[in-house]
């Protein structure tokens, strides 16, 4: 993929040679986003051979409906208290009412919303939750189709999308919609955040090597049970902490047999891991680990905090994790009391060594973007100022915050400040980001990968991402949409599917369901309707695969 920081340069000096020559020409210095927009309005209308078109300005006021980040929320009340939005505010003298669901809450209100028919002018949102696709809320008057808003009021969008033509497949739709102005990972380090991680001061003390293969991660579990590493006479290690949920994240020991643990794309031949023949090996392994203690017994009902007080009481061997709220967020935690601890990141296991097996990874594109409704009175403004975003000032200052306070330039290099890194107030790295941009969550912009270069402050941090990175990706499933009736088919399908997948997943593991069951359970999940949800995303890949 390429580096979309270099056609965000490209942006810029042809915006910057624009601002000079209206410099020269009226001694005033013009924006250089604004600058663009105007060259390409004028462009469009020549092409046509009509008159220039009236440039389009910001809008004076909109609504915006947006989940509120918990890292926002931990210190703020509303998107305005951003740093980066005050800033926008000023630049494009545009007032927003932010409009905030209920934590917990999100999807229902936002599905009521659309019900209500009473719409705010943006909605941002991850579009792949909604009840109906994009195309379906499009023909239903409830969003606005974006392509040619875009492509008259939104250079700087444009110019991404012309020149990363992957990411203009990923936000497509199948209808050849534009439905969002999209949030985008703008560098392959962005897509890897997870992945397999274990105690490296016990594997130390036990004269381990971190586990390549599922042999040697059950060589190390078992030493971890039987041999003290927490050195407390104690048996109470608990080696490996199981998770559905991230089982489905990151395919952690299932991909060891090249399946996944939902739908996965096996070189354009949609499957569906859990009623593949591998499928049985897997939970046959976990049934064993489980049996032998290699797993917490208590998996099943460990919720954060639980999970949380059983690393920092000195007790979990291995676990998934992210390279922040995981390795460096339980570093911290642990100091006082276990001041060697330390944690490493481990390949995703095979079969055999050098295998390479699936791994979590993130597209650049998975649905999440700010979609202009119906109520909107002036959609052309309101995608100007969506557009400034994706301008070199815009992705600046939603990366990064505001120059002199959250960040430095530092040899060409937005360095972020101590203000951030090392907060006065004892804000967590996060939370201080949160209060200044959105680089550390999402929203209508191109994700800076500086931003995660130096949020991974811990060499464990950027040695455990470029591991999990080695993993293949190749499998994993794009941003499909499927039809209205698609999807009112096959929803309460998987609905009905993946709560009987998830008991019996436990089921099986605990021992409470013989593994000889499998058959059965491979024929009740074809009974619930299996086979036509295959089907439906079979047909929405291969739309996505021509898609131009």
């Amino acid at each position: 993929m390429k580096n979309v920081l270099k056609v965000l340069t490209a942006s810029v000096a042809a915006a910057s040679l624009m601002t000079a020559l209206l410099t020269g020409c009226n001694g005033k210095e013009a924006s250089p986003d604004a600058s663009t927009a105007a060259a390409a309005a004028g462009t469009t209308a020549a092409s046509k051979g009509a008159e220039p078109a009236k440039e389009v300005g910001f809008p004076k006021s909109l609504t915006y409906w947006v989940s509120l980040n918990p890292n926002v929320a931990a210190t703020m009340k509303n998107y305005n208290e951003i740093a980066a939005y005050k800033e926008m505010e000023k630049i494009t003298g545009t007032k927003v009412d932010f409009q905030h669901p209920p934590v917990g809450q999100e999807l229902d209100q936002f599905n009521l919303m659309l019900a209500s028919g009473k719409l705010p002018d943006v909605i941002e949102f991850g579009w792949a939750g909604a009840a109906k696709g994009p195309d379906s809320l499009i023909k239903d008057k409830q969003i606005l189709r974006l392509n040619e808003l875009i492509e008259q009021n939104a250079p700087n969008l444009s110019k991404v999308l012309a020149e990363n033509p992957e990411f203009r497949k990923l936000v497509t739709t199948d209808e050849g919609n534009i439905y969002v102005m999209p949030f985008l990972l703008g560098d392959p380090i962005l897509a890897v955040v997870n992945g397999p991680v274990l105690r490296k001061d016990w594997l130390d003390k036990l004269g381990l090597a971190v586990p390549k293969t599922l042999a040697e991660w059950e060589t190390v579990l078992t030493a971890f049970r039987d041999k003290d590493p927490n050195g407390n006479g104690e048996k109470d290690e608990i080696p490996y902490l199981f998770s559905i949920a991230d089982m489905d994240f990151n395919h952690l020991f299932v991909g060891a047999w090249g399946i996944g643990s939902d739908f996965y794309n096996d070189n354009g031949t949609i499957k569906y891991g859990p009623v593949e023949p591998q499928f049985k090996q897997f939970l046959a392994t976990m049934a064993k680990w489980y049996k032998e203690g290699l797993i917490d017994q208590d998996y099943a009902t460990t919720d954060g905090k639980l999970k949380d007080a059983k690393v920092t009481n000195n007790q979990l061997g291995a676990l998934s994790a992210y390279p922040g709220s995981g390795i460096s967020r339980y570093t911290s935690l642990t100091q006082a009391n276990t001041p060697g601890f330390k944690l490493v990141g481990a390949p995703y296991p095979g079969l055999q060594a050098g295998d390479k097996v699936m791994g979590q990874y993130t597209m650049p594109f998975t649905g999440i973007g700010a979609a202009i409704t119906t109520s909107a009175k002036n959609p052309a403004e309101i995608v100007k100022w969506l557009d400034y975003k994706y301008g070199e000032e815009g992705h600046m200052l939603f990366n990064f915050g505001i120059e002199g306070e959250s960040y430095k330039m530092d040899n060409g290099y937005p360095k972020y400040t101590d203000l951030i890194m090392n907060n006065p107030d004892k804000l967590p790295v996060t939370q201080a980001m949160a209060k200044y941009f959105l680089a550390s969550f999402n929203g209508p912009m191109v994700q800076d990968k500086r931003y995660i270069e130096q949020y991974f402050t811990m060499p464990e941090q950027r040695e455990a991402q470029q591991v999990w990175s080695q993993a293949d990706h190749s499998k994993e499933m794009p941003l499909v949409t499927l039809t209205a009736d698609e999807s009112s088919k096959t929803s309460s399908i998987m609905n009905d599917v993946k709560t009987y997948r998830d008991e019996m997943i436990n089921k099986f593991i605990m021992g409470t369901e013989p593994i000889d069951n499998f058959d059965k359970f491979v024929d009740t999940i074809k009974g619930m309707g299996i086979d036509e949800a295959i089907k439906v995303r079979q047909a929405a890949l291969d739309r996505f695969n021509k898609r131009q």
